[in-house]
């Protein structure tokens, strides 16, 4: 079994291609599109969503679920459903982007993380800028550049590089770690920009990681890298 994931959108379209697009990267995961009204119109509905909780429940034999919403209102259904729902200690609302958060949720559950990893999964990721040179007890080199904790250089060896599996499961690993990253200069736990590195088969992936878990943060980057993302 695996942590559930509901996707809850005002769309029935929205959810279902959500739902289609993180199953590509996390099969063995039980993910539930609960989009549109009861007649499938532009909206929300409690009945539905509630449905899918349940359901959810069932399927992922008590490992928990987690809730991704889109705009506002669905965010008020999907707490009405958790009040209703038969077990709501195991259900958590993500605060987090639908779809990227969706990806990363559903890649942190096929790794077997728990409830609230899966949710902290969804959440860790942003659009924002990258993760920036530092805490300010970071310790600098004699040009005052910012030493990172742990670094290393991987060669992406995968036919299609840095696409958005690979991406999801670098954001979604890391998303657990104690450790800020980056990718080339990019934010780690971001799946857009990560993806936006555009680093085809052949590139060089310059990883710097500071904070306790740092050397973890750059081993598990460079194992994914080196093993392919499991696309060979």
């Amino acid at each position: 079994m695996t942590v559930g994931i509901v996707v809850v959108s005002h769309s029935s379209k929205i959810a279902e291609g959500a739902v289609e697009l993180a199953a590509q990267m996390a099969p063995d995961v039980d993910l539930v599109a609960a989009g549109g009204t009861d007649d499938d119109r532009i909206g929300t509905s409690l009945e539905k969503v509630l449905a899918a909780v349940e359901q959810s429940l069932v399927d992922s034999g008590g490992d928990g679920v987690v809730v991704l919403t889109d705009l506002g209102s669905a965010v008020m259904t999907a707490e009405s459903a958790m009040e209703f729902a038969s077990n709501p200690d195991a259900v958590q609302l993500a605060d987090a982007p639908l779809v990227e958060g969706l990806v990363a949720a559903a890649v942190a559950a096929q790794g077997g993380a728990s409830v609230d990893d899966v949710r902290k999964a969804a959440e860790a990721v942003s659009f924002g800028p990258a993760a920036g040179p530092g805490r300010g007890d970071d310790q600098a080199d004699a040009d005052g550049l910012v030493v990172p904790d742990a670094s290393g250089d991987f060669e992406l060896i995968n036919p299609l590089g840095m696409h958005a599996r690979p991406a999801a499961k670098i954001a979604g690993g890391l998303s657990g770690l104690d450790a800020e990253v980056t990718v080339n200069g990019a934010d780690g736990m971001s799946i857009m920009a990560l993806m936006a590195l555009a680093a085809g088969q052949g590139s060089s992936l310059h990883v710097e990681a500071r904070g306790k878990d740092a050397s973890k943060a750059v081993e598990y980057v460079g194992r994914l890298v080196k093993e392919g993302f499991g696309e060979l």
